[in-house]
């Protein structure tokens, strides 16, 4: 996505409702930390380190990594928590809004609020509309941003940083400026 229409759809939640601000808070986490669906559905209240600052991240294979949590995404976090999160004996963060207002349990919950947002924002020309654009948009801006990919392999928490170039080739632009005329033809 582009910035723009990232912002849409981010502008596009309604702050007034209980859906809203969870749905704002659970697409920052994904917008703006770059986490996967599964890792916004397990975070627990004892994910985060408000007075530091930090959240802890469950990620893939059981790896364990400690993030800053920027103002916007923890503002949004507690806003939800404060005025919106069910009461639970649950420690898990996000919960249904119907009733029965269960805490997240798979990423599906994370999906399909990712799927409805971009829907809701009326966002096209993207490839795909699943919860993992927001992390290959978190991933291009970091890159456009001037974030080499030994931070940017870092930031997304991959095993193996060959796995990151995958997010390089989004970034036509900063392609282009990489690339050698070629028989006249410049791209």
């Amino acid at each position: 996505m582009s910035v723009s229409q990232l912002n849409s759809v981010l502008e596009a939640c309604d702050l007034s409702t209980i859906p809203g601000r969870r749905d704002l808070a659970v697409l920052l986490l994904l917008s703006r930390l770059g986490l996967r669906a599964s890792e916004v559905a397990r975070l627990s209240l004892d994910d985060i380190d408000w007075r530091s600052g930090l959240l802890r991240v469950n990620g893939k294979g059981g790896r364990i990594a400690t993030m800053p949590l920027p103002n916007d995404v923890g503002s949004a976090i507690s806003d939800y928590i404060l005025h919106g999160r069910p009461t639970s004996g649950s420690r898990t963060i996000f919960h249904r809004v119907q009733t029965p207002c269960t805490p997240f349990a798979t990423a599906t919950p994370v999906i399909l609020i990712a799927r409805r947002a971009l829907k809701r924002a009326k966002v096209t020309g993207t490839r795909s509309h699943h919860a993992h654009i927001f992390r290959h948009t978190f991933a291009t801006i970091a890159i456009r941003s001037g974030v080499g990919m030994t931070e940017l392999a870092q930031l997304l928490r991959h095993k193996d940083p060959d796995t990151t170039r995958i997010y390089a080739k989004f970034d036509i632009e900063g392609l282009r400026s990489l690339s050698r005329p070629w028989a006249g033809v410049v791209l």
